[in-house]
């Protein structure tokens, strides 16, 4: 079932602060108590709402490094390398990729050390694994809990999409049909 307007209104209440009174979320979605606490309990049955948690800073936790570390997986390896990745305590994140590697991992550690432990001693190591490449992340600008699609801006559907270089189209060629 589709999401409605009050829904979505639910959802950024809680992305602001997860840990609100239901009477308090009512109040600021405008609707009764009853109904806050009957559709909290809907998105999360349904699985759009799939947990509550703390959001803590890694630096004052006491992981001060960050790195992404980008992975190209060996042909046939995926079933095991998800099942591993899953396991490492060190993954924050795990995407699968398009591009020159297979996955991205955010990892955390105590120092660069931990990175190049990380980096060259374990996912290194690992059959599944063709190549690694590290990037330490020097400073994370923004973290969103989740985007929410009233969050994205509306565009300009009349400019042309198109490659970062622009190159000239042949004459007759020059629009893009509507999307």
């Amino acid at each position: 079932m589709p999401l409605d307007d009050v829904s979505y209104r639910i959802l950024d209440a809680l992305r602001e602060n997860g840990r609100v009174s239901i009477a308090a979320l009512a109040e600021r979605v405008g609707i009764s108590r009853a109904s806050a606490y009957t559709r909290v309990e809907s998105l999360v049955h349904d699985g759009v709402i799939t947990g509550f948690s703390a959001r803590v800073d890694p630096a004052k936790a006491g992981l001060s490094i960050a790195a992404l570390v980008f992975v190209t997986v060996m042909p046939q390896s995926w079933a095991s390398f998800r099942e591993r990745v899953t396991e490492m305590p060190d993954v924050e994140w795990c995407a699968i990729t398009t591009g020159e590697h297979d996955a991205m991992l955010l990892i955390r550690a105590v120092d660069v050390g931990g990175v190049h432990e990380f980096s060259t001693g374990v996912i290194a190591q690992l059959p599944e694994v063709r190549t690694v490449v590290s990037v330490v992340v020097l400073d994370e600008v923004i973290r969103r809990a989740y985007l929410l699609p009233s969050d994205l801006p509306e565009r300009n559907t009349e400019i042309p999409l198109g490659m970062t270089r622009w190159t000239p189209a042949s004459p007759g060629r020059d629009t893009l049909p509507p999307r």
